[in-house]
């Protein structure tokens, strides 16, 4: 158990099931992407630790870049997508994966869509390591999945509590 403010967190997903699930995406993405250079897009700062991995894993090669977004507040979500820091390059033309951390209320990916809509890009993906469907109400497609998880609260592997759990290997849930 580990202690984050005033909340207690219990183990719940491995570091060897995370590997696993990223390793599963990679060689979902590695087929559907054969003969083009897709550019992959993080979404900080949840995803930086799910990007380092998935594209140290990825042997073919790949553009990668980074989007801010912030939805959640402590342990709720706002409701409301902020975008903080946007993309800076022309993809017209270009194949994009996003790869978040998790979605669960999917409100940061009817953003990142309404965002992209208007890049002409000619595939759009989302890949997401944990996927909440009980939360997700959304009508985008998640086109990779790693793991499906209950609607619980998760701290680890880039997500935290109000700033800490981050840098954890493996992933905890609230404990009840």
């Amino acid at each position: 158990m580990i202690q984050l403010h005033d909340k207690q967190f219990v183990p719940f997903i491995s570091a060897e099931e995370i590997d696993f699930a990223i390793q599963k995406m990679v060689t979902q993405i590695e087929a559907d992407f054969v003969d083009e250079i897709p550019v992959f897009i993080g979404v900080l700062n949840g995803s930086f630790m799910v990007v380092s991995d998935f594209v140290k894993s990825y042997k073919k090669p790949c553009e990668v870049s980074f989007v801010k977004m912030a939805s959640y507040n402590g342990m709720a979500s706002t409701n409301e997508v902020k975008e903080l820091i946007g993309l800076n390059q022309d993809l017209a033309g270009r194949s994009v994966v996003v790869i978040e951390d998790i979605i669960d209320t999917g409100h940061t990916i009817v953003e990142l869509k309404a965002l992209f809509k208007e890049q002409n890009l000619k595939h759009f993906k989302i890949a997401t390591l944990f996927f909440k469907p009980e939360a997700y109400k959304k009508d985008v497609k998640i086109d990779y999945i790693g793991i499906s998880i209950p609607n619980k609260f998760i701290v680890g592997f880039g997500l935290d509590y109000d700033g800490l759990g981050r840098n954890l290997p493996e992933v905890y849930q609230l404990k009840d």
